[in-house]
């Protein structure tokens, strides 16, 4: 998987929004927030895109476990479901 390229990460107080910052999105009509957790991930997702050409569930993963205090099983959980959000929004392919 990767990420779409025109999205940029901004911090909104608490929050983490995405917003589509290329021509190709100026008809994207949703505004994406992320938590803390989420945007982590996303920042992961991006750099592994722009080194690797993609993103593996598995990486973002071992980044998620080695940055908080998480067990594997539930990073993986919560990896999945983050990543098929992402997937229904259409922020990744």
């Amino acid at each position: 998987m990767k990420t779409i390229k025109g999205f940029r990460l901004r911090k909104l107080g608490n929050e983490y929004i995405l917003v589509g910052e290329s021509m190709s999105l100026i008809n994207f009509n949703k505004m994406i927030t992320l938590n803390e957790t989420a945007a982590f991930l996303w920042e992961q997702a991006e750099k592994e895109t722009a080194s690797n050409g993609c993103f593996a569930i598995e990486t973002l993963c071992k980044a998620l476990c080695a940055e908080y205090d998480v067990a594997p099983e539930k990073a993986m959980s919560d990896v999945e479901a983050t990543v098929a959000s992402w997937q229904e929004a259409g922020i990744i392919e």
